[in-house]
């Protein structure tokens, strides 16, 4: 019989396999249970291959639950939703007041807060935790963004320094990040970043692809050589990977026979959907949102694609002479602002819910952690750190003096990388809808002026003048009836 263990762990997919072994290879023995037994099975075989890792395997609920030590700690890694409820119900059956349940799945923060309340109504600690990292992370050092209990975190807060992500200069990429639901709507937010920085890759690989005619060869070449400077990240250095790899069922590379229809899970659209609920405005996210939508609608692409033949799009392209070097050099320059922009403002949405939940989010801090093992992990992180380092209060990270400079000197190669996907009839939303953010949040006066006028004369909402206080309201029809006469 195995001695009490310091861990359970419930899900054995492929991230709770690998978290599973993580745990155990860096000192803490761990009980592991799966409904499916055969997985049981598995992962207690690969502890075995993988350097006889203390992972102690249950077929059973309850032996599960008592192999544990007290106060027992419990990380679920399950499908979000109703399995996440099913799983709580079947574990808590066992378990005794001071016990603490852990969901690391990707889980939409307002569930966690109802099982917060209703474990705390049984004597039982709750955490949700985001785990970023993808099934590499979970097994050699993820990115965690646990909230909840800080009770529950301080308990296994140990466990999760030495199974983070090490980063040197920064330490662990774990902290606890707040109260109630905040780890998971920290993690959803992350994920929104993630598609906006992959819509802005994929942009620049369809200006140099489309309108640059570079190879797969010298793709690969540029995207190695951007992943040694300013773009230093894990999405640039896979992009680059993906370049290189030939196609092992035919000939050519195997990025051009992938299809072009983007698969998603629902972190992206909530993150939007936030965005909406907390007028924050997010269009580099909703941007890259819409395009995963219509890269769904192939069917209909390829037919339009047919009506439009003899617009002379193609010409475009084909009689498009252009510099390489400098095309390149001005979409590295485009891509960078525009992560600027896309970053700002999931930090703004962050920021707003942490006011309106008065969960005290570190800006700062979550940059830290985001730095290693997690799918947006990049040099350009530690830059927002500081940002917010110089000014924790600091509005947008856009007026920031070091990326307001970063940006100034790029605007002219991103306005021309634009004109250019404009001109040439290639889409650029997630750039197009940063570099908009842009000069919209840079304009001492736009033209909402106008839009508040209309809504007063069709709706009497009545406008604020910017030469006197209170509210107005003019009877417009009125006056354009008499001025019509």
């Amino acid at each position: 019989m195995a001695p009490p263990t310091r861990i359970g762990l419930a899900g054995l997919a492929v991230m709770g396999q690998n978290l599973a072994l993580n745990i155990a290879e860096k000192g803490f023995p761990i009980s592991v249970y799966n409904r499916t037994t055969s997985k049981v099975d598995e992962t207690v075989e690969r502890a075995k291959q993988e350097g006889d890792l203390p992972v102690y395997g249950f077929h059973d609920p309850e032996s599960f639950i008592q192999s544990i030590q007290k106060p027992r700690v419990v990380i679920m890694l399950v499908k979000a939703g109703s399995p996440v409820d099913q799983t709580i119900k079947t574990l808590s059956a066992y378990m005794e007041k001071g016990d603490c349940i852990i969901d690391g799945g990707n889980e939409w923060y307002e569930n966690t807060e109802r099982r917060e309340k209703e474990m705390s109504g049984l004597g039982l600690l709750y955490l949700g935790m985001g785990v970023s990292g993808g099934e590499e992370g979970a097994r050699n050092g993820p990115s965690l963004m646990p909230g909840g209990s800080f009770e529950a975190y301080k308990y296994i807060e140990d466990i999760l320094l030495k199974v983070a992500a090490q980063v040197p200069d920064s330490g662990p990429c774990v902290t606890y990040i707040g109260k109630g639901g905040s780890g998971n709507f920290v993690k959803m937010v992350h994920n929104g970043i993630e598609y906006g920085d992959m819509q802005l890759i994929a942009e620049a690989y369809d200006v140099l692809k489309s309108v640059g005619k570079l190879s797969n060869e010298e793709l690969h070449g540029v995207f190695s050589e951007w992943n040694k400077g300013e773009l230093l990240s894990f999405l640039i250095e896979i992009t680059a990977d993906i370049f290189g790899i030939k196609d092992d069922k035919g000939d050519g590379y195997l990025v051009d026979k992938v299809l072009d229809k983007t698969g998603m899970k629902g972190t992206g659209k909530w993150t939007v959907q936030q965005a909406a609920d907390l007028s924050v405005a997010a269009p580099t996210i909703a941007a890259s949102l819409d395009s995963r939508f219509l890269s769904g609608l192939k069917e209909e692409r390829v037919e339009a694609a047919k009506v439009f033949k003899s617009g002379g799009f193609d010409d475009i392209l084909t009689d498009q002479v252009v510099d390489k070097a400098k095309l390149i050099d001005d979409v590295r320059q485009a891509l960078y602002a525009s992560k600027i922009c896309s970053y700002a403002q999931g930090m703004n949405l962050i920021r707003a819910k942490s006011i309106e939940k008065g969960w005290d989010l570190k800006l700062g801090e979550l940059a830290r952690i985001w730095k290693g093992g997690c799918i947006i992990r990049a040099i350009f992180l530690d830059r927002i750190k500081k940002a917010y380092d110089r000014n924790p209060e600091l509005a947008n990270l856009l007026v920031d003096p070091e990326f307001a400079k970063e940006i100034i000197d790029r605007q002219s190669a991103w306005r021309r990388v634009v004109c250019l996907a404009i001109n040439s009839g290639i889409s650029t939303p997630g750039m197009s809808a940063s570099l908009a953010y842009f000069d919209t949040y840079r304009r001492e006066r736009v033209p909402a002026n106008l839009v508040q006028a209309q809504r007063d004369y069709f709706g009497a909402h009545t406008y604020e003048r910017v030469d006197m206080d209170g509210s107005f309201h003019t009877e417009w029809f009125k006056i354009a009836k008499k001025l019509k006469d």
